[in-house]
Parts: structure tokens; sequence; C-alpha cells
């Protein structure tokens, strides 16, 4: 039997992006030696991604994983009550550590929720370990843009006792939150994606385009729900003039059949659909690609690591520090404006202005480890 005795520190993932911005913390407490237990929610597929990334196994799997990309892409009812029911397995397992001093969890998901509360001094009010936000403080101020992340980034900075925020922004956010530790050291996603980078690079991966091509992923509740929204997306899209690249999940794609948009874009010349990429290959082609067109944050990030231009299809974002630089346009879904912001940074006279990371620089996640290991 597994002596659990050795564990302090238990880290809480769900999902891929989940896993891809806490690997890096995972590797350095491998590389120091620190025992961790690692629990697995199963509410994505994590598929091979231990293995890429050097990291050890779950310990633990508390429901089993979906064979698809995720357990509710449409099920949303089905999700209420898996979310309910996960609040108790991970406490339940919470319990068989006896000597914790903290547990770990990331970004915005129904996981992330569910461990936040899980541990907090509410479900455990004799607890004596500290329970610990990882990306905490990111703030739309819109609860259905985007939804139910906001809501369930507002859960997990109340349950939490220590909140690492990526920047000085987030911490701001945090401002109200009385009797909480703060710390910014940056975001994680910058040791992840230049890890990922240094692998792509020892696979000799190809850009998917010689010259210049643009990158499109589109998977957002908000939008995919939406007809009139998907409708100004796709023209959006049919603007751009050199080789583009869409990324789609199954769920985008049948949303786009449904509306009666999929034609359009498998007849435009210069889009291709193209299946999701694992991480290492599309982190290599973000960062060979002359734009980023997207609806998700962490693309926000990355666009700000390599220093590429990125069109957001979205109303309004949680990661407001890169509208600040010259080469990140938020749309509000305006398709004459992102006409012309695409057309300004695909021209040649175009250049990405001097900025500084907001997020950090690589070699952060060892700070943030510092402080839980000291």
């Amino acid at each position: 039997m597994e002596n659990k005795s050795q564990f302090k520190i238990v880290i809480v993932i769900g999902t891929r992006a989940e896993f891809i911005k806490t690997f890096p913390v995972m590797l350095e407490f491998q590389r120091r030696k620190v025992p961790y237990y690692f629990i697995h929610t199963g509410q994505h597929n994590l598929g091979e991604l231990c293995e890429i990334f050097s990291v050890k196994k779950p310990d633990t799997v508390l429901t089993p994983e979906p064979g698809e990309s995720s357990k509710f892409n449409t099920r949303q009812g089905k999700a209420i009550l898996w979310n309910l029911k996960l609040v108790w397995r991970i406490r339940k397992e919470l319990k068989t550590l006896k000597n914790l001093k903290y547990v770990l969890y990331h970004g915005d998901t129904m996981t992330t929720a569910s461990a936040a509360i899980a541990s907090s001094r509410l479900m455990n009010p004799f607890k004596r370990y500290k329970n610990v936000h990882l990306e905490a403080g990111l703030r739309s101020w819109d609860n259905f843009e985007p939804f139910p992340e906001e809501i369930s980034r507002r859960i997990v900075g109340r349950f939490s006792d220590i909140l690492f925020a990526p920047s000085e922004e987030s911490k701001t956010n945090l401002r109200k939150l009385k009797k909480k530790k703060i710390l910014v050291f940056g975001n994680t996603i910058v040791d992840s994606a230049y890890y990922a980078l240094d692998l792509a690079k020892k696979k000799k991966i190809k850009p998917l385009a010689e010259g210049k091509f643009a990158l499109v992923t589109v998977h957002r509740h908000e939008n995919l729900k939406n007809k009139k929204r998907m409708e100004k997306i796709v023209d959006i899209l049919l603007s751009v003039e050199i080789p583009t690249y869409f990324a789609a999940h199954d769920n985008t794609l049948k949303k786009l059949k449904d509306f009666g948009l999929l034609n359009r874009l498998k007849e435009n010349r210069n889009i291709k659909l193209i299946k999701p990429q694992d991480y290492v290959n599309f982190i290599y082609q973000i960062s060979k690609c002359s734009l980023i067109i997207c609806d998700g944050g962490s693309m926000q990030e990355e666009s700000l690591i390599f220093g590429k231009p990125c069109v957001i299809l979205r109303n309004s974002t949680e990661r407001p520090e890169g509208l600040k630089t010259n080469f990140q346009f938020l749309t509000k879904l305006d398709v004459n404006g992102s006409r012309e912001k695409i057309h300004e940074y695909l021209s040649r006279g175009f250049k990405v202005g001097k900025y500084s990371n907001p997020y950090g620089k690589r070699g952060l996640t060892k700070k943030i480890v510092d402080v839980l290991i000291k």
C-alpha cells in the first residue's frame, strides 16, 4: 500500500489547459525531488501529455476520462451534477493525506472551482494546510464573457488562501479580498511555451506554410451558441488574404454546420480547416505564424510571449495587458474594424513595438516553487 504520509503537496488537474500551465511546476518539484500527489479529476482526456512533458502519471483519477475531448461539450446539466459530486470526491481524497501543507490548482475550470471549495476552510474548518490558486485575479468583469469561467474565478478567489497572480493588473483585481497572500511572479505559460518550443525544435517540426500564414481557433461557449456572432466571426476570417489554418474542434465544426456557415469557410481558397494540434506542434506554429485570430485566453498570452499580432474574437477579455501593446486587438466582433486591423497587421510597414511581457520571463516557475517548499 502506498505511503501517503510522504506527500505534503497535492496538485489537482482536470483539463488539458490546466495541465499545460501546471506541468512546469510539476517538473520543478521533480527536479528538486519533492514528492507531490497528482489528482486527475477526469474532466478531459490527458492522453499522452504526461509522457510528452516528462511528468509522472496521476496518483489517482477520480472519474473515468472521456473518449472525446471533453465530458461536457453539450451536456450542461450533466456537467453541473458532475461538478457537485466532484467537490466531495476531492475532499474525500484529501482526507487520506494526513501531512498536507498545500493543495494546488490552476485557472478557472469546473475542476478548479471544485478543488478550491473542497480544500477550503468551509469544507475543512480545522484544516492546517493552505490551498493555492495558480493564475489568480483574471477578471473581465462580465459574468457572461466568458461564461462560466468568470464566475469560477470569483469563487476560487474567495475560497483560496494563497493567490499567485500572473501580472500586476491581476493582483489589483484581488485587492478587495482580505487576509489573502497575493504574490506576483508571472504566468507559468511562459515556461510551458518555451519548453514546448524546445521539444518542437528537437522533433524538427515544419511550419504549416512557407512565408506568411495565420492561425485560428474558435471555441468559446458564448460564441458557439450564438449564430449572429458566428456569422460575424466567419466574415472576419474571410477577410484574411494569406494562408489561414483553422484548428477546429468537433463542437466548433458542428456549430458551423448547424448555422450554415461551414461551406463558406471551405469554399474560401485561403482557409484550411485542420484538426486541433498537440501543444508542442501548435506552439511551434505560433512561433512561426504572422497572425493569430482567436477567442481563447492562452493564445493571447502566447501572442505576447512570441510577439505575434493577435485579433481577439470577443467583446471583453480578462487579459487586458496585451491591449496596451500595438499588436493585440479586441474586436468586440466589429467586422469592419477587424478587417482594417488585420490589413494593418499584415501590411509591409507594420512592426511590433517594443514591450515588456507583463507575464514575466522564462524561469519564473522556480520562484513559485521556492515559496511552496521553503
